[in-house]
């Protein structure tokens, strides 16, 4: 692997870590924010924890358009923006209302940046390290999460009454090294030559990131992928790509439906439920994302080797184990440290399987014509759920028995587990091109 090519993919893939960050760093500021401005539970909900879902859900429905006509390099400099303003106007906000348009800003950013980045890094790796290269985005977002409860750890008491402003702007200023590194990032080379038609250009950056005989083979693919699309109309909700829709309408489904976002945005609270006391139930929160960083780094060393759905068989196993296990635990009143094993289960079955495997599953199974569009379908579906799920998650974690909500989630991960089964094809190994023509004449 050329150096130029991981390191393009590390720059890149720090969108993932801005996401990771600015999705989490809110957990930290949860019960400050609901003491300080005395809001329902409902409000709560649905302004200050999940406005920055509904602005990933809005990024992701219109990310295709920008990553489409100014290009996977613009649209991730735009990114680093975005998470600035975000970080600062939460930092300073002086009411709910402000605070909440600023994590909907944030929430742009994540939206926009599931899109472009995965798409770019698929883009421009070869079909031998395409897995490997497109966890980085995952990898960084666990990374940037783990940070995140590091940073809201080390801030807590900083400010006093007002330490959740530190948290909050603490992302400004990985954004500020985001935007700077990203200028120093060449375009995709099949986006210059599909979208620009500059054969030279892409071949620049394809000798940059290749050998140049791998160079010029995958310009050919390239060339000869176009020249068999060049007559091709058909939108991305045509008959021809049903199945690639159908597996990323389902693998986002159920990214959602195993209640990951659920426990990481109510982590401190569902361990507090779980017997833990309040510092310790913050520092807890720490060794989840710590696991969810390991397991993550495992499934990008297993991923072009075992392969995505391999990942996701022995992540949908981990689910249903987990997550009946600590509904259980709930149930019984079994001790905090059970629950805490199961959950970091959990949280180590969902980084090496779904984790590792959506974003890298959703930007192959796409043709180079409606990539960007197929990506901003898959995300957008995948962050419909999100949304809601943290917004009732401040609901369920009051309205019902926490058993409940786990062994709910653990029935879900079943049907999973035959999606995975029934459906799922393995995509590694394979370039692009290669799976264009296998799926696209596919159900």
């Amino acid at each position: 692997m050329k150096s130029k090519l991981l390191y393009y993919s590390i720059v890149v893939a720090i969108a993932g870590f801005l996401f990771g960050f600015d999705t989490v760093v809110i957990s930290g500021a949860n019960l400050p924010i609901k003491e300080l401005w005395h809001t329902s539970e409902w409000f709560h909900g649905t302004f200050i924890m999940s406005m920055a879902l509904w602005g990933t859900v809005a990024g992701a429905l219109v990310a295709g358009y920008p990553t489409d006509k100014y290009g996977r390099k613009n649209t991730l400099i735009f990114i680093g923006f975005l998470y600035l303003i975000s970080a600062l106007g939460c930092a300073f906000a002086p009411e709910p209302y402000t605070f909440s348009f600023f994590r909907f800003v944030g929430g742009l950013g994540v939206g926009i940046s599931s899109i472009a980045a995965p798409t770019y890094i698929s883009e421009i790796s070869s079909a031998k390290n395409r897995g490997t290269l497109g966890t980085l985005y995952q990898f960084n977002i666990v990374f940037g999460i783990v940070v995140a409860y590091l940073s809201n750890f080390l801030l807590k008491g900083v400010g006093g009454a007002d330490d959740w402003r530190y948290m909050m702007g603490a992302v400004a200023v990985p954004s500020v090294a985001y935007i700077v590194l990203m200028f120093g990032v060449p375009e995709s080379p099949r986006w210059l030559f599909s979208h620009k038609k500059d054969e030279q250009k892409a071949l620049d950056v394809l000798k940059k990131t290749a050998t140049e005989h791998d160079a010029l083979a995958t310009l050919e693919d390239i060339k000869t992928d176009f020249l068999a699309n060049v007559q091709n109309t058909d939108g991305l909700f045509s008959k021809r790509y049903k199945f690639p829709l159908i597996l990323a309408f389902l693998i986002a489904t159920f990214n959602q439906l195993s209640g990951i976002n659920f426990i990481l945005y109510y982590a401190p609270e569902i361990l507090e439920k779980a017997g833990f006391a309040s510092s310790e139930s913050l520092l807890s929160s720490i060794a989840i994302g710590i696991v969810n960083l390991i397991f993550t780094f495992l499934g990008m060393y297993l991923i072009d080797r075992a392969g995505r759905r391999q990942l996701m068989y022995w992540g949908s196993y981990g689910y249903i184990v987990s997550l009946f296990m600590v509904a259980y635990g709930f149930y019984s009143g079994a001790s905090a440290a059970f629950n805490l094993s199961f959950i970091l289960l959990f949280i180590a079955s969902h980084a090496i399987g779904q984790g590792a495997v959506i974003w890298v599953f959703i930007s192959e199974i796409f043709p180079n014509k409606v990539r960007a569009g197929g990506q901003a379908f898959g995300s957008s579906v995948h962050w419909v759920f999100a949304a809601l799920v943290t917004l009732f998650g401040a609901v369920l974690i009051n309205a019902f028995e926490p058993w409940q909500v786990f062994g709910l989630f653990g029935f879900l991960m079943i049907l999973q587990l035959l999606f995975v089964f029934k459906m799922m094809p393995e995509t590694k190994g394979k370039s692009l091109e290669e799976l264009e023509n296998e799926l696209t004449h596919k159900g």
